[in-house]
């Protein structure tokens, strides 16, 4: 291995900049828009759930802290898995978390470049927005570059400037938390609970990217353990506070549409709306941040065990960093993102939905949706009647509201008298197929 290049990396990335990593990871864009959309199947159970689960994820977060507690080399999951089960099993993991970071790199970098024209004209337009794109993508693998001090202090100022709005917007909120808010009186019910359980664990994953710098970590067998759990728990804590402020102010009825934003409009007005508006975009300045100081290391890693060619295991003479690893990622990156090859990956030019072993459905989403028309409907039922709905119908969503239950319900006639049609979405449309050709009413 190269161990004569590793030897030379430093290790600067103290106890704050490992915590910010873990907490720049798991909070992105994510939670700006994921409470609404778990408080739609869990309501006022919802900030409780995010508790539950924190504590659920502990149990592989300590497992990551002790197999970091191990190594003091870069690469993380790339050691891991190679010592584990051999070198084709190491460069497989190395390769599809780099490539996972690298394309969310480049989307999440589009993502920012909207939420920024959502503020102004100024930054509307294709000009704008690849200048948008260029400029965080170049800034941030240059500071790399120079140095993963350097990074690191771009990752901090990122953190404070989005944590600090949420901390401000949940103080301000506190005085809107009530008892029943607090411990809800409600049935321990969850509707759609294994699609709530994926939103709730999507919350959480990314931390485990900390381990790939070991090998740039001042005293890692100690550091890293440290900054995983107790990060995690500290997430997990703000998550709940963040989630109850929303279900305290945002009404039943709204869920399905609120972000966080909504709630920073309810508490300050249109000031409170800009102030989380701008945290979303330095959220996501954060993540972008941490990717780049993490996601080279992992092709850095793969030259070292000798997995890739040794010309990716350069390290600078000057700075004390992979520069070609990094500088890598940034092109790979800046190229997806103004190109927008990854974004027209994750929508889909074509679906294809399989039943059985049978082709159900081949073609572009937007064919698929003319097909559902008139076939997505919505209604409201009281709560005793659920089991009996669900029994005979398909039910592709459902809501929790002071009259009862709506039901969002997919079949070729309305359910019910009063059922109305609604607009369709793929899910609508995956679930009809899926139910075709089986008896009326599943």
């Amino acid at each position: 291995m190269g161990t004569d290049q590793a030897s030379r990396l430093r290790r600067d990335i103290g106890f704050f900049g490992a915590s910010f990593l873990v907490l720049n990871a798991m909070i992105g864009a994510g939670i700006f828009a994921l409470p609404g959309k778990v408080a739609i199947n869990a309501g006022m159970l919802s900030p409780w759930l995010f508790l539950v689960v924190g504590v659920l994820f502990l149990s592989v977060v300590l497992t990551f802290a002790e197999l970091a507690s191990y190594y003091e080399k870069t690469g993380g999951p790339v050691i891991y898995a190679t010592e584990a089960f051999g070198p084709l099993a190491g460069f497989s993991t190395g390769w599809v978390i780099y490539l996972a970071r690298m394309t969310a790199f480049a989307a999440n970098a589009n993502v920012m470049a909207t939420y920024l024209a959502s503020l102004s004209d100024v930054f509307a337009g294709d000009l704008a927005r690849g200048i948008i794109i260029s400029a965080v993508t170049i800034g941030l693998t240059w500071a790399n570059v120079l140095g993963v001090r350097d990074g690191v202090r771009t990752m901090g100022v990122f953190t404070v400037l989005k944590v600090t709005p949420l901390v401000l917007m949940v103080l301000l909120g506190l005085q809107h938390i009530t008892g029943t808010a607090l411990l809800p009186s409600a049935p321990f019910v969850v509707d759609q609970l294994g699609g709530t359980t994926l939103l709730l664990i999507y919350a959480y994953v990314g931390f485990e990217t900390l381990a790939v710098t070991a090998g740039e970590t001042s005293q890692p067998r100690s550091t890293l353990p440290k900054a995983l759990v107790g990060t995690v728990i500290g997430t997990g804590l703000l998550y709940f506070v963040i989630v109850l402020v929303f279900v305290s102010i945002i009404s039943e009825d709204q869920y399905a549409s609120a972000t966080l934003v909504d709630v920073g409009r309810a508490l300050a007005g249109t000031t409170g709306a800009l102030a989380i508006t701008l945290a979303a975009v330095f959220s996501i300045g954060g993540n972008l941040a941490g990717s780049m100081i993490a996601a080279p290391r992992l092709i850095f890693s793969l030259a070292e065990h000798r997995l890739l060619p040794q010309w990716f295991g350069h390290v600078h003479a000057k700075y004390a960093t992979p520069d070609r690893c990094i500088l890598l990622m940034g092109a790979m990156a800046l190229v997806l993102g103004l190109t927008g090859s990854f974004v027209k990956l994750a929508v889909a030019s074509s679906v294809a939905v399989i039943k059985h072993g049978q082709l159900q459905f081949h073609g572009p989403p937007e064919e698929l949706l003319r097909d559902m028309r008139g076939k997505s409907w919505e209604m409201t039922i009281p709560s005793s009647d659920l089991a009996e709905v669900r029994d005979r119908f398909v039910i592709s969503g459902s809501v929790r509201t002071g009259d009862g239950v709506r039901l969002r319900v997919v079949g070729s006639d309305p359910p019910a008298a009063g059922a109305r049609a609604v607009q369709p979405t793929l899910e609508d449309a995956y679930l009809y197929l899926l139910a075709a050709r089986e008896p009326e009413g599943r």
